[in-house]
């Protein structure tokens, strides 16, 4: 029980004068209110059928329950910030004070850059992470977007693709011209050949290429103290639509394949380890962004110390980058809301440098208020919500613990397979991975489809009459590997569908909804069939009074649509569905549909013409393309 202490040091419990209550108390007053709401409950109180009645399954076998106690903890400790295992925090002082505003950075034109690095720079940004060659910056344009930058002042972390090794060269080049001594660049060179392998599915190169990054990062522990040569980039797994222990479990072997080839090549362990920077997603889930940071931290802290190495050596360096998976490009402006609590997610877990993507990033190259809201994010995290004053924040929740433990587990164990596979590299080309991963995107496209896992603005509250953002077009990053996958794909392709029916028609397709009843019993199931039908850029059109068998015929033909959709009570679906559906057919209607569960008279109701239902839990993208089929999307 939580104690405070008063001037005199007498102990005052917080709960004084409330009787004590335990996990039993709660399980009987949620069993409580489960009966009234009709669920039946074992009449011993449902003990942990109650709790099993408020769980949530997640990716990898990983469980959210209703409620945590200290019986929940892990048996692991987690340590204390800056000390192994490094859950807490990669340093003492976690990100008190702030982190590292980290503003990326690929039109493919170097005046453009220019301005727009200057501006995040004069704006709070605190590094630029400048993407080279194929899908960003020519390399020869590095030295304009760069113009003006003090590169002793101003990390750059670069992407250079293939490019490692000239981009490099060029950097340091460029330091030199303008009196910048190597040792005073920090920041990063990017090579990451198992990265491009996953991006691009290209194999051929791979052994010269990581034999040029052990090369570089042995010149880099020379003479660049505060440049890292190597990236373990796992957002290609992330944006394949891997989950988060996927994603955990390929940093993890591609970390480790790095490791062995620079020890290899004759870096010591703590030197070697000291060349990496692992680069993460942070998604809207921000307890699961939170949980994963903490996890990696854990999980690389047990490869260090297997490794032999020194008690400080194993602090992963993490960058992460609010994911492009959940970024959307209709209602674009909510991604601000997704990208704040991801930016909140990867702060709480530890991340010391965090990339905030503009909110117009799905839709080509941002703009300039898109790059000032990105860099602001965070901006407005450290100085108004004031993130970086305390030292793990998430630390101590028995939630967190318990989900950092389970997510750690469940990364293990991939890693694990991976390994017994041949590592990395060979995961990838016998495409292990993109089997593995492809399966999740596959179940996680369920839920979607079903919006059991909502999208809004996309799959939920969709406007089909709101403004497209256009932007210029950006160009495209590397492919042939694993794919690229954003959340609102499928709903996408159903609103490009209406949207081409508006361009050649002059009109969105129409769903007529045949109100049945008065407000009180229509309005639930209108309001509920409208939000579904305008997730595929459908109009839905209805009279302001509920339609019968005589008068339903007219309004449909009245409306202008293809499609008609019952909507009312289940008492009135009992009276009037069969003679509504019925009128509707005669009308014209080519699909008749109802918004809710047919039950046990849905062979009367498909006799009279109804060709199918829709209700909270049905396939709605499956369900759209046939309407779409029937009302004239294109």
């Amino acid at each position: 029980m939580s104690e405070v202490r008063s001037a005199s040091d007498e102990i005052l419990p917080l709960a004084a004068g409330f009787p004590p209550a335990g996990r039993d108390e709660w399980r009987a007053l949620v069993a409580g209110v489960l009966r009234k709401a009709g669920r039946e409950v074992p009449a011993d109180g449902g003990g942990a059928a109650v709790e099993d009645a408020f769980t949530t399954h997640l990716a990898d076998g990983v469980v959210a329950r209703p409620l945590y106690t200290a019986e929940d903890a892990p048996p692991d400790a987690t340590g204390y910030p800056g000390a192994a295992p490094f859950v807490r925090g990669a340093g003492p002082g976690g990100t008190v004070g702030g982190w590292d505003v980290r503003q990326r950075h690929a039109d493919p034109d170097p005046g453009r850059t220019n301005a727009a690095v200057l501006a995040d720079l004069e704006g709070g940004a605190t590094s630029l992470w400048l993407v080279l060659g194929e899908g960003g910056l020519p390399l020869d344009g590095l030295p304009a977007a760069l113009d003006g930058v003090l590169l002793d002042l101003a990390p750059v972390v670069l992407e250079p693709g293939r490019d490692v090794g000239p981009a490099a060269r060029l950097l340091l080049r460029l330091a030199e011209e303008r009196g910048v001594a190597p040792a005073a660049l920090r920041g990063g060179l990017g090579a990451d050949p198992l990265g491009l392998l996953a991006r691009t599915g290209d194999a051929a190169g791979l052994a010269d290429e990581l034999r040029a990054a052990v090369e570089l990062a042995v010149r880099a522990h020379r003479e660049l103290p505060g440049m890292r040569a190597m990236t373990v980039d796992a957002l290609p797994y992330h944006e394949a639509g891997g989950s988060d222990a996927q994603e955990l479990g390929c940093a993890l072997a591609t970390g480790v394949a790095y490791l062995r080839a620079l020890t290899g090549g004759g870096l010591p362990v703590d030197a070697a380890l000291g060349q990496l920077e692992f680069r993460y997603a942070a998604s809207a889930d921000q307890f699961l962004t939170v949980a994963k940071l903490r996890a990696a931290r854990r999980l690389w802290a047990r490869v260090a110390e297997v490794s032999g190495a020194g008690a400080a050596a194993g602090a992963q360096r993490q960058h992460a980058v609010t994911s492009r998976v959940m970024m959307t490009r209709r209602d674009p402006w909510v991604n601000m809301l997704r990208t704040t609590v991801a930016a909140l997610g990867a702060a709480v877990g530890g991340a010391e440098s965090v990339t905030v993507l503009p909110y117009d990033e799905a839709l080509g190259l941002p703009d300039a208020f898109a790059r000032r809201i990105a860099r602001n994010t965070s901006s407005v995290l450290v100085s108004e919500s004031h993130l970086a004053r305390v030292v793990d924040p998430a630390g101590g929740s028995w939630y967190v613990e318990r989900l950092t433990d389970d997510l750690a587990r469940a990364a293990w164990a991939w890693f694990q397979e991976l390994e017994r596979a041949g590592g990395q590299a060979e995961a990838l080309r016998s495409g292990l991975v993109a089997d593995r991963i492809g399966a999740e995107w596959e179940r996680r496209s369920r839920l979607l489809a079903t919006r059991a896992e909502p999208v809004t603005g996309v799959s939920e509250f969709a406007d089909v009459t709101e403004k497209p953002v256009v932007r210029p077009k950006a160009p495209p990053g590397p492919g042939g590997g694993l794919p690229r996958v954003r959340r609102d794909e499928a709903y996408e392709a159903l609103r490009a569908r209406a949207d081409a029916h508006e361009a050649a028609t002059g009109a969105r397709p129409r769903v007529f909804l045949a109100a049945l009843g008065p407000a009180a019993t229509h309005t639930a199931r209108a309001t509920f069939a409208a939000n579904v039908f305008q997730a595929a850029g459908l109009a839905p059109v209805h009279e302001p009074v509920s339609v019968d068998e005589e008068s339903a015929g007219a309004a449909f033909a009245a409306s202008g649509a293809a499609v008609a959709c019952l909507c009312g009570s289940d008492a009135l679906y009992g009276e009037r569905a069969v003679a509504v559906a019925a009128a509707l057919r005669a009308a014209g209607a080519r699909r008749v549909l109802l918004a809710g569960r047919p039950g046990e008279r849905e062979p009367e109701l498909r006799a009279a013409g109804v060709d199918g239902f829709v209700f909270a839990g049905a396939d709605v993208v499956t369900f759209l393309a046939s309407v779409l089929d029937a009302a004239g999307g294109a």
